[in-house]
């Protein structure tokens, strides 16, 4: 009876932690509208420096500084700096092609990864704001316009664009933009009653002097808002501050990626605990817990849910063997994308997804756990970038 009721204890904890973290949590989001804050904006153009890292990009870094060039800000007011990671496959001829258009290229010489690279060279940027961006990212015009406006507002410390996926065939690019869409909805919550939780890579914004140096294994749009919020600010997002970027190519692409992002990210965590308690950052606390520490051990409620259901199904308890039995489906569910007539169908691949980014989460833990982290890495895409105004979901 007692080992009964643990296995009943752990099977219905497990499923209520996943069923908080992806189910439960916008319900609360919602919950907690009253709280909302509203903040000031304005049109003003402070000084920004528009930061791009690059590692052998010169399939895409081209057409990254002309659109940089283009973006609808005064040109007197915005610097461009290109971060090169020892780039060897000619991005650094390429970038110095533009000097006398007043893009300066700093080479980092041994590759030593972004974060490194930014705590190096961010001490010589020169505007009020940084923007930093991944050199495959494509602004809308407005861009810079929609992120600095927020900083009108003194308790801003940094703002979040809005990036959205090229439409691709794939059904790896598929599943990451109907992820995406669920991920845009929670930050646009919490953007709404507080900040949101993290950044990103690709368009997000900074004042200047909140930036602390960074370790090399760092996650920089992860543990920057960290630290930012920290100190008492807060991080919003903005839909209409907009950037354009693809996919992984496939599914081996997008599994490397999230197991890197939740390496590096859990690490930030871990490094500044002060972000995890309410009486410091308020409501924030709960939103990294539950959007994000919980996330990355869905994985371990995954493994033992399916094993307390197994235990209680052989006692011969007849709802738990029908919850096996969907359980099982659902697992076979995903398999069916080894089946190439069947790789396609939508219900498959975005089972088969889910499994794929819980499995990378769950690496991406266990290799904190055994002490392996991570600095550099190649970009994980095959194709060059297009022109993506009109393609663009």
């Amino acid at each position: 009876m007692m080992m009964t009721l643990s296995l009943e204890i752990l099977f219905w904890v497990s499923f209520g932690t996943i069923f908080l973290t992806y189910f439960a949590y916008p319900v609360t989001l919602l919950l907690l509208a009253p709280l909302r804050k509203s903040h000031a904006i304005d049109d003003a153009t402070p000084t920004v420096t528009l930061i791009v890292s690059a590692y052998n990009e010169a399939a895409v870094i081209r057409e990254k500084i002309e659109n940089s060039l283009a973006l609808d800000y005064p040109r007197e007011s915005l610097e461009i700096m290109v971060i090169s990671d020892e780039s060897d496959d000619g991005t650094d001829e390429i970038v110095e092609e533009y000097a006398d258009q007043g893009v300066v290229l700093y080479r980092q010489v041994p590759r030593r990864g972004k974060s490194f690279g930014l705590t190096q060279f961010l001490e010589r940027a020169t505007g009020e704001l940084v923007v930093f961006s991944d050199a495959n990212s494509i602004y809308e015009p407005s861009a810079v316009r929609k992120l600095v406006r927020h900083f009108a507002e003194e308790r801003v410390g940094f703002v979040v664009g809005h990036q959205r996926y090229i439409e691709e065939d794939s059904a790896a690019s598929v599943s990451e933009s109907l992820y995406w869409r669920y991920e845009t909805w929670l930050k646009i919550q919490e953007s709404k009653i507080g900040s949101v939780v993290c950044g990103d890579g690709a368009i997000y914004a900074i004042r200047t002097h909140l930036f602390e140096p960074l370790r090399e294994d760092d996650i920089n749009d992860f543990t920057i808002p960290l630290k930012i919020v920290r100190r008492g600010y807060r991080g919003l997002f903005d839909t209409d501050a907009v950037c354009y970027e693809r996919t992984a190519a496939d599914f081996g692409g997008e599994f490397r990626r999230k197991a890197r992002i939740v390496n590096r990210s859990f690490r930030a965590v871990l490094r500044n605990p002060g972000v995890l308690n309410p009486f410091r950052v308020g409501l924030f606390s709960y939103q990294l817990v539950v959007h994000k520490l919980i996330r990355w051990f869905v994985p371990l409620f995954m493994v033992t849910m399916f094993v307390a259901n197994v235990a209680l199904a052989v006692q011969g308890s007849l709802f738990y063997s029908v919850v096996l039995g969907l359980h099982v489906g659902f697992y076979l569910l995903a398999l069916l994308r080894l089946v190439p007539a069947l790789r396609d169908v939508k219900p498959i691949y975005i089972a088969n997804y889910f499994c794929v980014v819980n499995a990378a989460a769950g690496l991406g833990l266990l290799n904190v756990l055994f002490g392996k982290s991570v600095s550099t890495w190649n970009p994980e895409r095959e194709e060059p970038q297009a022109t993506v105004a009109t393609s663009a979901k």
